[in-house]
């Protein structure tokens, strides 16, 4: 079996009124990167990635310098391709767009494998631990009118019991974009709304220096929060420490860090206490086993980070699959010993719509797919919707 050619996509949706805010930025759109790969005995792998930025630079390196390179290669090999992409890259594209291009393109070699001998990605990579996934809801964004906190009171209300509602048991909420006590007043209200048993999380997108970020945990430390992630900026590895050391709250991170080397200095470094490569980003499949295996040595969680379309949902879960828990114990428990999966509840049709069967909630967890590869099937109706090229 060949790779017979490799297919871009560039994928956009426009939110409308939908628009919200992190600490860092306003979303008035949702976009990725998607990438095809299909061999000439008719196998087509999918791949994602490109979604923190604009999706054209990836496309720009898979196209014009990596998918050369892979055209008449066995599609079986993922492990050898990534070392030797990434090899060739390295001088320029340690971190960002090329390992992000790499990303998509392991990630769907890894579907192609699985599906060449009918097991899923999970399979292939040594067993799953578990079919299904607690997951938490990602939300409680900040709107456009951010600065008016009554009215964001409110509308926190009606979202946080609506997630309670629906059967999570966790709870991401957005923090960074107003003072601290604002924040902590959001926080606060949301407690009271979702009551006492749901895990509060939260996620400043590294909006605070080390010195607000330990007065920010220490605020929230009576609302029972249970993880505190990207307290500060992804570069600043003295800051993670002194805010792991002095604050009450474990300390999560990565989703902007990539491939073992970069995993390598942020856990071994003692950074965090949980690591969150995203899939799409930090190198795939191929990088994720082994900064699992970094974790592992150093007794760190691991939680994907997830953010983009089903594809990137679906191989988060297959990645999840194979994680034991960590420490062991014979009852893991969600989120201490045992992985979680994101699901963000915001606005996105990539990530709703792209698949044939989209991801649902059923008493609080996402089944892992069980078909081979990636276990999904992309709807070309809503592929031809959401592609802008």
């Amino acid at each position: 079996m060949k790779i017979k050619s490799i297919q871009s996509h560039i994928l956009r949706v426009p939110l409308g009124d939908k628009v919200f805010y992190s600490s860092q930025a306003r979303f008035p759109e949702r976009n990725s990167y998607l990438v095809r790969i299909e061999t000439d005995c008719g196998l087509v792998g999918l791949g994602e990635g490109g979604q923190y930025g604009p999706p054209e630079p990836v496309a720009a390196c898979v196209d014009a310098v990596l998918a050369p390179k892979l055209i008449g290669r066995d599609p079986t090999e993922p492990v050898r391709i990534w070392d030797e992409l990434y090899n060739f890259s390295r001088d320029f594209g340690q971190k960002g767009t090329y390992v992000e291009a790499i990303s998509a393109l392991d990630i769907a070699l890894w579907d192609i494998a699985g599906q060449a001998v009918g097991l899923p990605v999970s399979k292939m990579l040594g067993g799953r631990f578990r079919d299904k996934v607690k997951a938490y809801a990602t939300g409680c964004y900040y709107p456009e009118s951010f600065g008016d906190l009554p009215a964001i009171l409110r509308e926190l209300e009606r979202e946080a019991s609506e997630y309670r509602d629906v059967g999570f048991n966790f709870l991401k909420v957005k923090i960074g974009l107003l003072d601290l006590k604002q924040d902590a007043e959001r926080l606060r209200v949301i407690r009271e709304t979702i009551g006492p048993d749901i895990g509060i999380l939260v996620d400043a997108n590294h909006a605070y220096s080390a010195a607000s970020a330990i007065r920010m945990g220490r605020l929230m430390e009576f609302l029972d929060v249970r993880l505190f992630e990207e307290p500060v900026v992804p570069e600043d590895r003295d800051g993670y420490r002194r805010v792991r050391q002095e604050n009450p709250i474990p300390i999560a991170g990565g989703e902007c860090e990539f491939t073992r080397y970069g995993f390598r200095d942020l856990i071994g470094g003692g950074c965090v206490d949980i690591a969150q490569p995203d899939l799409a980003v930090c190198g795939g499949f191929t990088a994720f086993t082994q900064i699992l295996a970094l974790a592992n040595a150093h007794g760190v969680t691991i939680i994907p980070h997830v953010w983009g379309s089903g594809i990137a949902v679906a191989a988060a879960l297959q990645a999840i699959a194979v994680i034991p828990p960590i420490p062991h114990t014979a009852n893991p428990v969600p989120l201490l010993n045992e992985p979680v999966v994101e699901f963000d509840r915001k606005h996105n049709p990539l990530r709703d719509e792209l698949l044939e069967r989209n991801f649902v909630l059923e008493d609080g967890h996402l089944a892992i797919p069980d078909g081979p590869g990636l276990g999904i099937k992309v709807h070309e109706t809503a592929l031809a919707r959401f592609a802008a090229n």
